[in-house]
């Protein structure tokens, strides 16, 4: 199984628009973050867990030629804004699985109304089959099974997933312990760590790493990461020896 990065930004971006800030106006590839998203691709099987502002971009960059799914995790625009570009893959493949919390479908057929209309629906635009995602009860994409997992972005319910010994979580700040224990094992984690200092609704690099600790992967690269984190090289040199600063277009091999 191939993980393909294709954002690893926070909700704006980086650069963000207009921003002096040094990393912004970073000439380091690695500091130019698109906003978050990963390519998990197998066999003949590819699924994308988010669809945000960035997934035109994000699809020609990659090389991407099919997509079997969309994961989603949680309903804010920079996980959902790219809904509307699905619709290459419409023409070539039909209508695409859209995996969901039922709080998310419903966000989605309010914004995307015209996606999810069954009568006079205009031709061309995008088709979806939603599919809900319910805690605690694993779900088949391809020849494999995801394993939800319930975390809180603040206030607001979030599901990562578990795939073989791969797992993606991201607007990560609480995870009770009974989830975490879905997570021993795994080989590869990814995780948000938005910068050094504390945020609402985020873990910070220290929470990151305290998480990390009691899941005790193999490798974790992290992920979501915001322009105050500081420079890709810089932040790199101060993490452990098993964890990395994920960056866009990296691609892993489990």
């Amino acid at each position: 199984m191939k993980v393909y990065f294709l954002g690893t930004g926070t909700s704006q971006g980086i650069p963000v628009i207009g921003s002096q800030h040094s990393v912004c106006k970073s000439d380091d590839p690695k500091d130019k973050r698109l906003r978050v998203s990963v390519w998990i691709h197998w066999d003949e099987h590819s699924y994308v867990i988010d669809c945000g502002p960035d997934f035109r971009q994000q699809m020609l960059t990659s090389g991407c030629q099919k997509i079997d799914g969309i994961l989603y995790t949680h309903e804010h625009a920079d996980h959902t804004a790219g809904l509307d570009d699905i619709r290459p893959f419409n023409f070539r493949q039909g209508a695409l699985p859209i995996f969901a919390h039922a709080r998310v479908i419903a966000n989605l057929q309010k914004r995307f109304d015209y996606v999810f209309e069954t009568e006079n629906k205009y031709p061309g635009a995008p088709s979806v089959q939603p599919i809900e995602v319910v805690p605690d009860v694993p779900f088949k994409i391809g020849n494999k099974m995801a394993i939800p997992i319930n975390v809180d972005h603040g206030r607001l319910q979030v599901f990562g997933y578990r795939i073989d010994d791969f797992a993606y979580l991201t607007d990560v700040k609480t995870i009770e312990p009974g989830e975490v224990e879905k997570l021993k094992g795994v080989k590869v984690l990814v995780v948000n760590a938005l910068r050094e200092e504390p945020h609402h609704s985020h873990f910070n690099l220290q929470e990151a790493l305290d998480f990390i600790a009691l899941v005790q992967p193999e490798r974790t690269y992290l992920t979501h990461i915001s322009h105050l984190f500081g420079f890709h090289e810089e932040v790199q040199k101060k993490l452990p020896e098993s964890v990395f600063l994920a960056y866009d277009n990296l691609e892993i091999t489990l």
